[in-house]
């Protein structure tokens, strides 16, 4: 991996240590330089499949960008006493790339939830983005990818955004990112969110960093997945009394 900003090393994860601003500047302009870019949004459960998968921790490190998308990962620099800025989040990162690709009239491919809330997200998307040329939308429910990936390298977006959740938009990324001169990012459950079907936490939750409170809360099948973190935080408490994080 290699980075723009320097970065803090969580768990053999180096995240880039900027702010979402700036992060966002450098993106737009890779964007504008047509140079091949592959962003990882990662959370303490991504850090962690990687750490019991070290096939898919090494496919993360072959990322341009690794942003700290959630509060443990800022918990986790801060007991490395590596404070980061701030989360850039893939959901944040995605709005305001679309924002600014319709604003500047560009293009983009979205692959990735189901049917009906990629039906939906095209509504979403021509009303709130009117500038934004969208060549692309496909489900993520396909077992031969080869027809959507020829799609994706004939239509040359200018970014492509993968909602399969991970490790499978990871996977999908690497395999396939040579196709384009653009951005490549996976960005989860964002198109759930961006056609309304589940809502966001509001904006207090965001603010006092307990969206994922809000979201177990919404949906305790969660649960599950919020469990690693008291192992992620143990882990990172070792990683910090063995050696310094570079």
């Amino acid at each position: 991996m290699q980075s723009t900003f320097p970065t803090v090393t969580v768990l053999d994860i180096p995240f880039v240590k900027t702010t979402a601003a700036e992060f966002l500047t450098e993106v737009q302009h890779r964007i504008i330089q047509q140079q091949n870019t592959f962003v990882v949004t990662a959370n303490p459960e991504i850090v962690m499949y990687g750490h019991d998968h070290p096939d898919y921790q090494q496919l993360l490190l072959t990322a341009d960008f690794i942003t700290p998308d959630g509060i443990g990962i800022l918990n986790g620099a801060q007991i490395l006493n590596q404070p980061l800025p701030e989360r850039i989040t893939g959901f944040d990162t995605l709005q305001a790339l679309l924002k600014w690709g319709s604003d500047q009239h560009r293009s983009a491919y979205f692959l990735g939830a189901k049917p009906t809330v990629i039906a939906q997200l095209k509504e979403v998307l021509a009303r709130d983005y009117p500038g934004l040329q969208v060549v692309g939308l496909h489900d993520g429910y396909f077992k031969d990818a080869t027809p959507i990936v020829a799609d994706i390298q004939a239509q040359q977006p200018d970014m492509v955004f993968a909602a399969l959740g991970f490790p499978k938009q990871e996977q999908f990324i690497a395999d396939h990112r040579h196709v384009t001169h653009g951005l490549w990012m996976g960005v989860g459950g964002s198109f759930d969110v961006l056609a309304g079907v589940v809502v966001r936490a509001p904006k207090f939750w965001q603010d006092h960093h307990i969206e994922w409170l809000y979201r177990t809360l919404k949906e305790p099948k969660r649960l599950k997945r919020i469990a690693v973190i008291p192992h992620y935080l143990r882990l990172v408490r070792q990683q910090a009394k063995q050696k310094p994080s570079r």
